[in-house]
């Protein structure tokens, strides 16, 4: 009877060691994900020489990790990169198919879907996000309200209602808790967007009995730029960014002592609108109040690095710095400052153009991303689900996310080429695929004038740059090289019937 017990526990023991093992949360590493807001491709000075913006800790950052030369955001505006970040999807897959969710919209990712949030929750990770959500909330309204102050789409599905409806005195009924965080501290949207308000754990950390005129929406936009609406008592613009890094700072502490690796995802939102730098920085920028805004945000990250060092986890900890689109710089910033924030490369936030959605994205790894090294390839910020989805041993296979493992680690070999779709504020599409990029409609698409235009006579709408050649899209290809112009649109087409 022994023997036989023996042989069930000895083949109870090699069945179970057959079995998918999950990673141990030991060897896990912690995930910190800083998403700046607004950053140009050119401000950081390790990725443009010439930047007139002063940004040490970020450079230190690049020197200590890899830096990615040809990232992409899955949009040049605010919502749609978040929600793709998240889910691994791009947002023009959603009733949302241009533009940003506004002050009031319901939250955006249904909670049945699945996210970086979730998948992590599920490896025992704790998980948070502090800083800027801009992905919608489920606010309360009160009981009077009528069908025409809700403000609809064209598809129908409701996008803002009006701030009248809204019940301030009640919490929203869901937000980041809904779609796999544990804690959250947030500002509903934009620092240029009401309600001016945090919300810890979706519930109003100051009630909403103030209310701001706004700034100057007339004068002077290049830097105390806000919209009027409700604002909780005592809300100053010019804190936010240190509330924020304060924050994470509470949380990395507390989160540490924990037998479990967390994942914090800390989206900023500076250096856009209003580029509010607090006294400790004015002055010590050649780019105006927009450079010493972002010079902020190195200082800000730098602290933030500091104290993970103080806590003993920078070993065991992977960094993230990103932008979720390109820069609100103008023509008149560039010839007023002699800065270029999006370096060589055409347009600025909202087009369909380079400078709209190339960012940098810089990752630091001890011990398995190598010191200082590049990566060259075409990829997109939708890839970071995929990613940790590979880290973690689970299946990585999302519509339009691509694991980052192998670049990240060097195994050049297996890197495939994978095409990616631009999308513009307008909704606007561009195919990138290896070298070349096609764009489906004339104009930016965007901010950059003309967003929209006439096709020449005796050519075709769709324009076709080769990026290794023209990285600053001066030269239209599409007559000479008109099978691959084809091609990329067929391309195009297959990627977006997929669902």
């Amino acid at each position: 009877m022994i023997k036989r017990k023996y042989f069930l526990i000895l083949g109870l023991i090699l069945f179970l060691g057959c079995l998918p093992q999950k990673k141990s949360i030991k060897n896990s590493p912690n995930i910190i994900y800083i998403l700046a807001d607004d950053l140009g491709y050119g401000d950081l000075s390790i990725y443009n020489q010439a930047s007139k913006i002063k940004t040490p800790h970020l450079d230190q950052l690049a020197f200590e990790g890899m830096r990615f030369t040809d990232m992409h955001s899955t949009s040049s505006v605010c919502t749609p990169t978040r929600y793709s970040i998240l889910t691994g999807e791009y947002a023009w897959r959603t009733p949302l198919k241009s533009g940003v969710l506004w002050s009031y919209g319901p939250l955006m990712i249904p909670e049945e879907k699945e996210t970086v949030a979730k998948l992590l929750q599920r490896n025992d990770y704790q998980t948070a996000v502090v800083g800027k959500w801009h992905l919608g909330l489920d606010w309360q309204l009160k009981s009077n309200f009528t069908e025409n102050q809700i403000i609809r789409k064209e598809t129908g599905i409701i996008s803002d209602y009006d701030e009248e409806i809204i019940d301030f005195s009640k919490n929203p009924t869901r937000g980041p808790s809904n779609v796999g965080f544990d804690y959250s501290f947030i500002l509903p949207a934009s620092l240029d967007i009401p309600p001016y308000v945090y919300l810890e754990n979706e519930k109003f950390t100051q009630p909403i009995k103030n209310y701001t005129d706004g700034s100057n929406l007339e004068g002077d936009k290049d830097y105390d730029f806000w919209r009027p609406g409700p604002m909780a008592k005592g809300f100053d613009f010019y804190e936010v960014l240190p509330t924020f890094m304060q924050k994470a700072k509470n949380y990395i502490n507390q989160a540490s002592k924990k037998n479990h690796p967390f994942f914090l995802y800390l989206p900023l939102a500076a250096p856009h609108t209003p580029w509010v730098p607090n006294k400790n920085h004015r002055g010590e920028s050649d780019a105006g109040m927009y450079g010493e805004f972002v010079q902020m945000v190195d200082d800000q990250v730098g602290q933030l690095l500091q104290y993970i060092e103080s806590q003993g986890i920078s070993e065991e900890t992977i960094v993230i710095f990103t932008s979720d689109n390109g820069p609100y710089w103008k023509s008149h910033h560039i010839e007023k400052y002699n800065h270029k924030a999006a370096a060589y490369l055409r347009g600025m936030k909202g087009d369909i153009y380079e400078a709209g959605h190339r960012v940098p994205f810089i990752v630091k790894w001890p011990g398995k991303v190598s010191a200082s090294s590049l990566a060259h390839g075409v990829n997109s910020l939708a890839n970071f689900y995929s990613t940790v989805a590979d880290l973690l041993g689970e299946d990585s296979r999302v519509f339009d996310s691509y694991s980052l493992f192998d670049e990240l680690t060097e195994k050049q070999n297996k890197i495939e080429i994978n095409p990616i779709i631009h999308h513009s504020s307008e909704g606007h599409f561009a195919l990138r695929y290896g070298d070349w990029k096609m764009i489906e409609k004339r104009g930016s698409g965007g901010f950059t004038p003309p967003s929209s235009g006439p096709t020449p006579k005796g050519e075709k709408e769709e324009r076709l740059f080769n990026l290794k050649d023209d990285p600053s899209e001066k030269i239209n290809l599409s007559q000479k090289f008109p099978q691959q112009l084809e091609k990329m649109i067929r391309k195009l087409d297959s990627i977006r019937i997929i669902h």
